[in-house]
This record gives C-alpha cells, structure tokens and sequence, in this order.
C-alpha cells in the first residue's frame, strides 16, 4: 500500500495553491526575443571595450523582455515602450542624488509614493510604476558608469531593441493577433456549447469564455480608440465579435435546459472560428438540424446570424455598437486617470503603502552597513504590488525564486569566466525569462535572479561574493514588505472583497430588472433594449471575474483570510449562476415563451438586494430562508431557485 504523509506533514492547501506552476503555452518568439535582445548588447560592450556599457543596457533589455507580453503590435509598443519612459527618468532622478544620504532617501520615498499612486491606474500604468521605482532605486544605489544622462540612454536603448524586435513582422502579420483573438474567442464559445450538459465543464468553459471576451474587446477597442475613423478591419472584427455574444447569451438556456446540444452547433463556430481568422468571406454552410423548442429556436437563430457577419465582406460602421462602449480619446482617458488617482483614496492606500516600505529600506541601509543594499528596495518592490497578486503569496514566492535562483547564479558565477562567455551565458538564461513567467511569479523570480547577478557581476567583479549579500537583502526586504506593508496595513474583509461582491449582487438586481422591463409589457424586445441588456452582462460578467481574481488571491493566504475566502467562494459562483439564468429567461422570452409578470420580477430584485446588502455588512455568511415563489411553468422559475440557493449559502463554523 501506499504510504500517506502523516498529518503533520501535510503542507496547507494555501502553500500548495502558491507553489503549484500555472498552466500556459510557451512563447517561443518571445524567448527568442529576449536570448537576442539581452545577449547582443554585452556583445558590442565587449567588442568596443565598454563591458560595463553593455551590461547596462542588457539589464534595459531585462525590463522590455519582462513588458513582452502582448500579442497585438500596437499594445507591444504601449506594454514596452511607455514603461522604458518612466525606467529612463527612475534612474536619472536616482543617479542624480546617488551617494547623497538622507536627500536619497528622501528622493526615492518621493518616487515610491507617485509610483504606487499611478500603480493604480491600470495594466501599462502599473508596469511603468513598477519601473520607475526600480529603476531610481538602481540610479541611486548603485554606482553607474559615465555622466548621470549615459545610464539613462542605454538602458532605454535595450528596452527599445526589445520593441525593435517585438516590432520586426508587423508588416507581414498587421492584424494578425486581433483576428485570432476574435477567432479564439469562437472556438472558447464552441467548447462552452459542447460542456452545455455537464455542469462542471460548463462552469469552467464560461469562465473561460468571459476572459476570452474581455480580452478581445480590450485588444480591439483600444486600438481603434486611436483611429479617428473606422477602417474596414477594426469594423469587420467588431462586428464579428458583437455577432457571437446571441450564441454566448443562448447558451445559458441550453445549459439550463440540461440536454445536450447537437455536435453540430460546436462543429459549425468551430467552422466560423477558422473563417474569421483566415478572413475568409465565401459561403459557408450550416449543417443544423430543425430547432424543435425556444432554447434550440435561440441557439439556431444566433448561428445563423452568426455565420451572416461572418462572410459578409463588408460592414457598415454605423450599423455597429461598441457592447462595451467605444473608449474615449487618449487625452480625455488620460487626464480622467490623472484626477482619478488624485482623489482617490485607494491610490494613496497603496502609495503610502509603498513609499512606508521603500522609506524604512532606505532609511535602514543608511544607518546599518547591508552589503548591495539597493537589492533591499528592489524587492519590495517586485513584492509590494497587490494588482499582481497577494502580497504575502508574493513575498513567500520572492523567498523562494531566489534561494532556487542563487543556486543557478552560483553555478554560473563559479565556472563560466567573465568575458566573452557572457553572451552565451546570456542566450541560455534570458529566455527562460519569458518561458517561466506565465508559471507563477516564484518562477519568474528563479529566472531572473541568475541573470541579474551575471550583469551586476559585470558592473562590480564580485563573482560568488554577490550570492549570500543578494539572499540577505532579498529577506530583508521581504520581511519589511510583510511587515510595513501586509500586516500594519490589514484591509477588512469587506474593503477587499465584500464591498465589491456586493457590487456585483447589487448590478445583478438591476441586471434582472432592466432584462424584463420591456418584455413585462407584453412587447417584443428592441435592439436598443437587447444591446443595453447585453452591455449590462458583459460588465456583470467582467466585475465577476475580478471579483473571482481577488478570491483567488485570497486563497493563496493563510487563515484566517485564505479559509475565509474558501467559505464564501461559492457566493460568487451563486451569483455567476444567477446571470446565467437572468440572460437564459431572456432568450426564452425572446424566442416565444411567455413574458414574466412585474410581480415575478420585483420579487427577484427585492430578494437580491436583501443579498447584496448582508454580504455588504455581514462578517460571516448565515443562511436566510426566502419566500420566493410563483408559477412552477414561469422562465424565471430556474431565476428563483439559483436565488433561493444563494441565499442559503452560509459560512462553516
């Protein structure tokens, strides 16, 4: 027999959900990307004479491989570029106040607050926050070579040749990413109609669904934010995109239904999916069987449409809706961003979060002799980043990734000779930069490490010396961040995650209210009605996800904030079910079954804000019995029990 772990070693399900590597596809062109950019700049520095040089501007490299995670040309260059901006002024204000005590200090604090406060803004942001404050924390903790603008220059100039090559066959493949986000999105839906009877897949192929969803509306939207017309392809994509949501808003009711779908409705998106990414526009046909009930009348009358907005060679650009909302012009988002991180609390939470940490780091290196000290700083900023993921997770993983780091870099620092071994050494650590980072950011950690002792090695010839100073810091650090920044900062529970569950509750009870507002009344719905209804679940959909993210980070804690988060994840797949059966009433509705009554529907919402407001003030969940009832053959009966189930749910004690 096998033997078991006694129960005293069993490791908590919290570290194991931290340890376990995320699943992701690895990205060979990205690793080619960063083997080129990270090992040709130590080439020239070699072959001029300015090893030093080189080494700078492969650790620029170092952060444009880190930004290379778009798929899409034109966010390559916003994901890249814009960040290695705020790097070149990090580390000129850092150089400039090198070596001059308490103004550094004071100096980088400074930077830490604004960085953590335009953290907040969003994914670009946030990377260019991260960078402004690493790369100040370098300028002014480490001795650079040149005058103070000659760091600056290149280390912006490795970022660039990141983007340089990012950027090398846009010419050849202009629209590529954006049709196969379009078309991935298809075959997300394919799979979500296959799973329609097995609940399990089901819930697993909806979620997927929605990220898929988000995804390209935010590629496609954000680059035609920046066209002041519409051109042929960004109007083409978006109407494919519109036309598959019927499909997704249909296949709750087959789900609800709870008989499998023909192999054909999967087979046939699985077709539109491959059509939309080769662009193909001729016929295609659809080999649906006769629809024989208001679920299959749905399903077959979304298809249908479907594939129509698929061959259609060309689409009117008035005739096409944003489901999402058409973003605003760069400058008014811009500005907007400005006076939403000035006035909002959050964004000073987290910026006096940060500047706290990086203030007791530096201060702290100034009064006690820590070998590399600027390594204390640049930890916790790596750790210090909440929209990445838990702080504590994160400080655990950074212990972790450096420790399995150290014992690479060790090996490297021992038996590779500095020199011209350098580049080699380069085109074997860079890529696993790129290969590592989707598997969790402790094996993020365990790649980079090697790679920037082999360059901080080349700056300050150190070899091995560098190995147990890095290990000390990288604790240290930690330690400040989990401290000052974790535990003297406790965020309640409803600051975190209840505020925002309820949200969601809330905007489910309006959700359900607008859905059946104009068909109560005996009429058929509109398509202004219908595309204000589907807005409203894309957004619900949307909030759901990050609400479920912040869960998922949750988990990752030990208790009480992990087990607390256990027992209140199933609120948040209760109310994700409640949508599900909102929009499948819908469809029934719309499709020839009979419209609920105001009564039915007042019912409902009444019951969901009574949810909203005891998830909102509650500290645990306690079962409340509803009186919900009304006719047994009525479309919001499914509506009634999922909110009769939510409404039982309870936290264990």
């Amino acid at each position: 027999m096998p033997r078991e772990f006694p129960i005293g070693l069993t490791p908590p399900d919290w570290l194991v959900r931290n340890i376990r590597p995320q699943q992701a596809p690895v990205n060979r062109p990205a690793m080619a990307r960063a083997a080129l950019a990270m090992a040709l700049p130590p080439a020239v520095g070699l072959a001029t004479g300015h090893a030093a040089y080189g080494a700078l501007a492969s650790m620029g490299a170092l952060s444009g491989v880190i930004g290379d995670t778009a798929d899409a040309y034109r966010m390559r260059i916003l994901n890249i570029a814009v960040p290695q901006f705020f790097g070149a002024v990090g580390v000129a204000l850092g150089a400039l106040v090198f070596g001059h005590g308490w103004l550094a200090v004071a100096t980088v604090t400074g930077v830490a607050l604004v960085s953590g406060m335009i953290s907040t803004i969003g994914a670009v942001a946030s990377v260019s926050g991260l960078l402004l404050l690493l790369d100040s924390v370098i300028g002014a903790g480490l001795p650079l070579p040149g005058p103070w603008w000659l760091a600056p220059a290149l280390m912006s100039g490795g970022g660039l040749l990141v983007l340089l090559l990012a950027l090398l066959a846009w010419p050849l493949r202009s629209g590529v990413p954006e049709r196969s986000a379009v078309a991935q999105t298809y075959r997300s839906v394919a799979s979500l109609l296959a799973a329609t009877a097995r609940s399990t897949e089901y819930d697993r192929a909806r979620h997927a669904v929605t990220q898929s969803l988000n995804q390209s509306y935010d590629l496609i939207l954000a680059r035609r934010a920046r066209h002041h017309g519409r051109n042929r392809e960004l109007t083409r994509l978006l109407a494919q995109l519109n036309a598959i949501t019927p499909v997704v808003e249909a296949a709750p009711a087959a789900h609800l239904d709870g008989r499998p779908l023909p192999p054909e409705t999967a087979t046939t998106v699985r077709h539109l999916a491959d059509a939309v990414e080769s662009g193909y526009t001729g016929p295609i046909a659809l080999d649906l069987p006769a629809p024989a009930s208001e679920t299959a009348r749905a399903v077959d009358h979304a298809l249908r449409h479907a594939a129509a907005v698929v061959t259609t060679p060309d689409v009117d650009p008035r005739g096409i809706d944003d489901r999402l909302g058409r973003p605003a012009a760069l400058g008014i988002r811009t500005a907007r961003a400005a006076r939403n991180v000035v006035l909002s609390a959050n964004s000073w939470r987290y910026g006096l979060r940060l500047a706290l940490c990086i203030g007791i780091a530096q201060a702290l290196v100034s009064l006690i002799p820590v070998p590399r000290s600027y390594w204390v700083a640049l930890t916790i900023t790596f750790v210090l980043k909440p929209d990445f993921g838990s702080v504590f997770s994160r400080a655990l993983l950074r212990a972790l990734g450096t420790v399995a780091g150290l014992l690479i870099a060790a090996a490297v620092l021992a038996e590779v000779p500095r020199g011209w071994w350098d580049v080699p050494t380069m085109l074997v650590l860079a890529p696993l930069i790129p290969a590592l980072t989707p598997r969790g950011y402790g094996y993020q950690t365990a790649a980079i490490t090697p790679v920037i002792l082999v360059l901080s090695d080349v700056l300050n010839h150190q070899g091995t010396a560098l190995l147990l100073p890095r290990l000390l810091d990288s604790l240290i650090g930690c330690a400040i961040a989990l401290v000052a920044g974790y535990l003297l900062w406790p965020e309640s529970w409803h600051t975190r995650v209840g505020d925002r569950l309820a949200d969601a509750v809330t905007d489910t009870a309006r959700y359900v209210e607008t859905a059946f507002t104009d068909l109560t009344v005996g009429e058929r719905e509109d398509s202004s009605s219908a595309d204000r209804a589907a807005r409203m679940r894309r957004r619900l959909y949307r909030d759901l996800s990050v609400v479920r993210t912040e869960f998922q980070r949750a988990l990752t804690e030990p208790p009480p904030t992990g087990r607390r988060a256990a027992a209140w994840l199933p609120l948040v797949v209760a109310v994700e079910r409640i949508v599900d059966a909102t929009t499948a009433a819908r469809v029934r509705v719309g499709h020839g079954a009979a419209a609920p009554s105001p009564a039915e529907v007042a019912q409902v919402t009444l019951q969901l804000r009574e949810l909203a407001e005891g998830v909102r003030h509650a500290e645990s969940l306690v079962a409340v019995r509803t009186d919900l009832t009304g006719p047994a053959d009525s479309v919001l009966e499914p509506l009634r029990q999922e909110v009769a189930a939510a409404r039982s749910i309870t936290s264990p004690h």
